[in-house]
Parts: structure tokens; C-alpha cells; sequence
């Protein structure tokens, strides 16, 4: 897999944040069972590396990756625990070819044109567009398809299931990051149902 086929497994990547590594699976299980494959588990808790690593032994349909990689041992450490993805919130160059040395296919945060066509200068096409709302949203990137037509986009940060198809049908967005698919009290309670149901509903929307 490379990162544009990343880009084309599901027009939603849940965006995964779990503060107890038993979740993890049911929770992955829940999301595929509902449509949604690949999996963004941040690496925003202690619970991060032990949610892939289960996620990664026990549901063989999930693609599960690593997000708020910002270190480059934040990316090797992904690598280990069975990581398939790696997705950053910027990009430095130490970072990209951390990123690029663990052989993974990966979206590097950009929110500029200039942060853009540096990872261009590197061969890199798919990118992850954050903070999406907060960085100018569906006209910013409709602005940048012009002269940076080679580029693809996962934007993430503020998507609601209202915005997403705005984003969705742009030619440049490849799929959307959302939050929203695994709220923390259904996690807390293990409502598995809840999830599978919202994920159904992201599946569905029509890039």
C-alpha cells in the first residue's frame, strides 16, 4: 500500500485517541464492521503503542496506523508496534526521513503552499492538511488544487459529519480525518454499536 491508496481505502479515517489499550479492539472491530478499515490511533497517550500493537495481532481487516507522530522516534517506535500508516500534524526534515526510512506509507501535516511544495521537492504527493478548519478549510484547499494540482489531501482537524462532503468533493481531498466517530463517553461504556453505526453513516458519504 502507498499513501494515495491510503488516501482511497474509506472517505473517513477515524481519528483515535484511547486512554486504556483493552478498547482497542473491540473499538477496531466496530469501526470495520461499519465500513471504516483504516484506523488512526494517536499517539497522544500512554495507551497509544499498546492499542496498535493489539490492534495490529487481533483484527486482520483493520488497517491501523499511528497519528501525532512529531519525533523521529515516534515513527520507529510505530514501526514496531505493527503500524502500517504514519501521519504527522506538521513536518520537519528530520522528521520526513524518519517517516521515509520505516519504509510505511505516510501523511506529513502541511498548512501552507510552502510547507507543501517543500515535501514535493522530496517526491511526496499525499499529505495530511491540519489544522483543516482552523487553517482556512474547504477554500484554502480549493485554492491550492490551481497551482499544486500533484498534491492530495487528508484534511483533519474540525471535520464534522456536516463539512465532510464539502471537503469530500474537492478533486484534491482524498478522504477526511474525523473525531467524531468514536466519542468518549460511547468508548467509556463500550456502546461497540454506536460506533459501528456512525461509522456506517462516514462510509457512506460519497467523495
Amino acid at each position: 500500500m502507498n499513501a494515495h491508496e491510503l488516501l482511497d481505502l474509506a472517505p473517513v479515517v477515524p481519528v483515535v485517541v484511547l486512554d486504556d489499550a483493552e478498547a482497542a479492539v473491540p473499538l477496531a472491530r466496530a469501526l470495520v464492521a461499519g465500513g471504516l478499515r483504516a484506523i488512526e490511533v494517536t499517539l497522544r497517550t500512554d495507551a497509544a503503542i499498546g492499542a496498535i500493537e493489539r490492534i495490529a495481532a487481533e483484527v486482520p481487516d483493520a488497517v491501523v496506523g499511528a497519528g501525532t507522530v512529531v519525533t523521529p522516534s515516534d515513527a520507529e517506535r510505530s514501526l514496531e508496534a505493527g503500524a502500517t500508516f504514519l501521519v504527522s500534524p506538521g513536518c520537519t526534515p528530520a522528521l520526513r526521513d524518519a517517516m521515509t526510512a520505516t519504509g510505511l506509507p505516510f501523511l506529513p501535516g502541511v498548512s501552507s503552499a510552502s510547507e507543501a511544495m517543500a515535501l514535493l521537492e522530496h517526491g511526496v504527493t499525499a499529505m495530511k492538511f491540519f489544522p483543516a478548519e482552523a487553517a482556512g478549510g474547504v477554500p484554502f484547499l480549493k485554492a491550492l488544487g490551481g497551482p499544486l494540482p500533484q498534491v492530495r489531501f487528508c484534511p483533519t482537524g474540525g471535520i464534522t459529519p456536516e463539512s465532510a462532503p464539502r471537503y469530500l468533493a474537492l478533486p484534491n481531498v482524498g478522504c477526511v480525518g474525523g473525531s467524531w466517530l468514536t466519542p468518549a463517553d460511547a468508548v467509556r461504556a463500550g456502546d461497540w454499536d454506536r460506533v459501528t453505526s456512525l461509522a456506517k453513516q462516514a462510509a457512506a458519504l460519497a467523495s
